[in-house]
Order: structure tokens, then C-alpha cells, then sequence
């Protein structure tokens, strides 16, 4: 991700003006615009397999899954990202009446690139904590298999990880099983 040169404090007014007028997505914190970096096919393959395996489970119970376009709302005022995957299940709640700003998300899942590791890991995951909806945050490797998964049990982040074919995520807050198998069965891996 890389951050575009600011010369004024944006705010988050004039983000999301720009933003909903831009031909490509931008991210916002503090003030600053960071553009967005195009994905890989392996990138693209994850996310549209894990969306597709939410949303057949969930489509019939009242959940909604958004994948890459829905941008959040981190906190009142105002850090958005665009995850790569997000599930509502209660009534969602938007910034306004244009429908495009997610405040209420249950669940969202980065895929990992070799440009935004470290900041997914580290500090994009610390603004979404600050969403009080937020019950899971799930990390997915491209490169290998690896999902990293971040669990609130009451006050506490807890993480476990996957590695194998056989392991299978228990969403615990949508009530729903992703096996690894189904993330990664169409990625192409290189020795």
C-alpha cells in the first residue's frame, strides 16, 4: 500500500467526495489517502472462493458477504478500508444514503499480499478493532497454505492458526465452516 503525498489534512468528508468519484480505490486514515495496489490472480481466486463458500451458507439467514468493494468505517472519525471479504449478519448499518460505507461488520478476512502484510497484521487490525461489531478477523496466506485466525472471546483477541487441507475454520460468530481445502483449491502453488 502505498500513501499518496498529502499536502492538507483531508477529511473525512472530502475523502469520501473524492472517493465515490475516483476510478480507483483509495483508503483513508487520519487524513492521509492511500492508494490501493491491484491484486494477484491468486489473490483474487482466495477471495472469490471464500465469499462464494460464505455466501452459500449464509444467504438464507438474514447475513449479507461483500467482497472487495464494500468499504468500513473503522471509528466515528473516520478510517476506511476496503476488506476482502465482509460479512454482516445484523440489520447493516450504513454511514448514509448512499449505502457504500459499512459500519457494522461481524467478520471481515484480508488476503494476504507480500505489500500489506506486515500493515494487516499490525495496524489495519488494530483500527478494526475499534469496530464494536467486529467478532472475527481471519488472515489468509496467498503464497502458502496459512490462515491466521483472530477470535474476540470476551474482551480478548485470541488467535489460532491452519496450515493443512483438513483443517476447517469454525466461524463461530455466523455459525458457518471454512475448510482450507475450500480456500485453496484452486490456487496454483509453486514448489
Amino acid at each position: 500500500m502505498s500513501s499518496l503525498p498529502a499536502e492538507k489534512y483531508i477529511t473525512p468528508e472530502e475523502y469520501l467526495a473524492l472517493e465515490r468519484r475516483a476510478k480507483y480505490k483509495s483508503e483513508y486514515i487520519h487524513g492521509e489517502i492511500l492508494a490501493m495496489s491491484g491484486a494477484s490472480r491468486a489473490h483474487n481466486i482466495i477471495t472469490v472462493d471464500i465469499t462464494t463458500e460464505l455466501n452459500i451458507q449464509l444467504r438464507r439467514r438474514g447475513c449479507e458477504v461483500y467482497s472487495g468493494d464494500m468499504r468500513v468505517r473503522t471509528n466515528p472519525t473516520g478510517s476506511y478500508f476496503y476488506p476482502d471479504v465482509v460479512v454482516v449478519c445484523d440489520k447493516p448499518r450504513f454511514e448514509d444514503n448512499v449505502f457504500d460505507t459499512l459500519l457494522n461488520p461481524i467478520l471481515i478476512i484480508e488476503v494476504l499480499s507480500p505489500s500489506t502484510e506486515t500493515y494487516d497484521r499490525g495496524e489495519k487490525f488494530a483500527h478494526y478493532q475499534e469496530l464494536i461489531s467486529l467478532r472475527e478477523y481471519i488472515l489468509v496466506a496467498q503464497d502458502r497454505m496459512h490462515v491466521v485466525h483472530h477470535r474476540l472471546i470476551e474482551t480478548q483477541w485470541v488467535q489460532k492458526e491452519f496450515h493443512t487441507p483438513e483443517d476447517v475454520l469454525l466461524l463461530n460468530s455466523i455459525e458457518c465452516k471454512l475448510p482450507l481445502r475450500d480456500i485453496y483449491t484452486r490456487v496454483p502453488f509453486s514448489d
